[in-house]
């Protein structure tokens, strides 16, 4: 039997009624090229491409070393040469790869080139173009055969590969002494204990994680009952607002289906965080979830950020290099000040919504992704659509549904609760023992209207935090602006305080303002004295000043 003289006819045999395929005699199964591509990015993304690179050498030098087993009881080879190089005949026949004629083999001092090869085309869908070789599968069977077939130890290493970008895949076998030093670390990937060492530091890498992740649980949960004790989603978005649970309602519905959202709100309301809600409650959550602020990126370099480019697509670019889009894949993308992006651009990030693929820069061909956007803004889009600033067909793209979130000033009674989580975050950041607000300025913290919204107040707490001089924050460790504000309380929890009551408590903090002092006071109300004596009596503090 001469290699040159196998056919897939003969070696196929198909059993409908008894759910069996056979192949060289020995039971075989039908695999999808793209459920293994799959499989291999499975491995890299959950145990580091090390590991996967191991577990595939390895599983191929398995399959290799069946397949020259099972074609040496199948057929009796004029030679064990010939048996030797039937294994790129029966590779090819499997769909493995093709072998270029005239090749002599991975044992040929020139080698054996490959094209057509399932695992790099598989490298290049799920994961773009590779800085090392990725035929790992590949050569780890061809290794298993040849030295199922020589009966010596030969490793196959590959040095070009399509996975990279070259035009054929190069494979060359030798033993590991003919190997040497020089390829020492590439041949561990053969290696029984390699695999054990990969999976063992992948586990305690990701034990690690979680012990951390779960102290600095338990450390900030600790912090937030000091003083916040009737928080219930201390890690979640506070909502004692109606519209703030109108809004976390709408969120998590919304979070359930794959749909584009536009999260609008002024600037520093909490965009990012209602974003990231949807992204956890999605079924993206175990993917990775990238933000990027387009108004901070001029558009050449915005285009490279999401697209990615190619090398020497620019001057600096000495590398391929993926974008936002695809280290985002699987999981959700935001894009943050999208109201920023110019036409040119807006055109471009059209088309990627559209097609769900991306071109990188330098490239003339598209990449599919699998991402979800999610698109935040503090303009009025609808406002740039008539004067022609924005594209309205992208504008609709983006709004399928549409996430407002209110302005601090507007969701009063979430200020008090919003304060005490950023005040135990800030102190457990700080190391400081804060523990609370002192009533004047939990007081203060409601009268203030809070232009820059949950932004301002995160800071406000921040430096609360760092001049506390006790274990609470006193109306003197309140900023200047938020100390000097005169701003009436609006109505919280739903409820109207009567106007009397509103009026008397005004008065008074203008009257401490002052220091007591009632002429200033009555001038800065524009009342008269007589009116504001008044009123003074009538609260029972005449010829007091508020606190004596």
């Amino acid at each position: 039997m001469l290699a040159s003289d196998l056919d897939h006819k003969e070696l196929l045999e198909l059993d409908p009624e008894g759910g069996v395929i056979r192949f060289a005699g020995q039971r075989a199964l039908l695999l999808d090229a793209v459920a293994m591509g799959l499989l291999r990015k499975y491995l890299v993304e959950n145990f580091g491409e090390t590991a996967a690179r191991t577990v595939l050498t390895q599983f191929g030098f398995a399959h290799g070393w069946r397949m020259a087993e099972a074609m040496q009881a199948e057929f009796k080879w004029e030679s064990n040469v010939e048996w030797e190089i039937a294994g790129a005949r029966i590779h090819t026949l499997e769909g493995l790869f093709r072998v270029e004629e005239g090749n002599r083999g991975p044992l040929s001092k020139e080698g054996v080139m490959l094209t057509a090869s399932y695992e790099a085309e598989q490298h290049l869908l799920h994961f773009g173009r590779s800085d090392v070789p990725a035929c790992w599968t590949i050569c780890g069977l061809t290794s298993g055969y040849i030295s199922r077939s020589s009966g010596k130890e030969i490793y196959v290493l590959e040095d070009r590969c399509m996975g990279k970008g070259d035009a054929a895949c190069h494979l060359i076998g030798r033993t590991r002494e003919e190997w040497g030093d020089e390829h020492a670390e590439e041949l561990r990937f053969f290696e029984a204990n390699r695999l054990k060492d990969c999976l063992d530091v992948s586990l305690q890498r990701v034990t690690e994680t979680l012990r951390a992740a779960e102290q600095k649980l338990r450390l900030h949960r600790r912090a937030l009952v000091r003083v916040a004790h009737d928080i219930d989603e201390p890690l979640g978005i506070l909502g004692k607002s109606v519209a703030m649970a109108q809004l976390v309602d709408l969120a998590r519905r919304v979070a359930k289906v794959d749909s584009t959202v536009l999260i609008t709100g002024e600037s520093g309301s909490g965009k990012e965080r209602v974003a990231r809600l949807v992204h956890e409650e999605s079924m993206r959550a175990t993917g990775p979830f990238v933000a990027v602020n387009c108004g901070a990126i001029t558009e050449t370099l915005l285009e490279s950020e999401l697209f990615g480019h190619a090398r020497g697509a620019f001057t600096g670019a000495t590398q391929d290099r993926p974008g936002l889009f695809e280290a985002a894949n699987s999981g959700t993308l935001l894009l943050d000040e999208v109201g920023e992006i110019s036409p040119g651009m807006q055109v471009k990030l059209l088309r990627a919504l559209q097609e769900r693929e991306i071109r990188r820069v330098g490239e003339n061909k598209s990449r599919k992704v699998d991402v979800r956007v999610l698109a935040a803004t503090n303009r009025d889009l609808a406002h740039g659509v008539a004067g022609g600033e924005f594209r309205q067909d992208l504008y609709y793209r983006l709004k399928v549904v549409e996430l407002h979130v209110p302005p601090l000033r507007e969701r009063r009674d979430d200020v008090l609760p919003l304060a005490r989580v950023l005040l135990a975050d800030a102190a457990l950041r700080m190391k400081r023992k804060v523990t609370g607000l002192a009533p004047d300025a939990a007081d203060q913290l409601l009268r203030y209207p809070w232009p820059g919204n949950v932004r301002e107040l995160e800071n406000a707490m921040e430096r609360a935090v760092a001049l506390a001089r006790g274990t609470r924050v006193e109306l003197d460790d309140l900023p200047e602006e938020i100390r000097q504000s005169l701003t009436a309380p609006v109505a919280t929890k739903g409820k109207v305080r009567p106007l009397d009551e509103v009026e008397k408590e005004y008065i008074l903090a203008a009257l401490e303002l002052n220091d007591g002092n009632q002429t200033h006071t009555a001038k800065q109300l524009h009342i008269g004295s007589a009116t504001l004596y008044r009123k003074l009596k009538s609260y029972g503090l005449i010829g007091k000043k508020r606190g004596s």
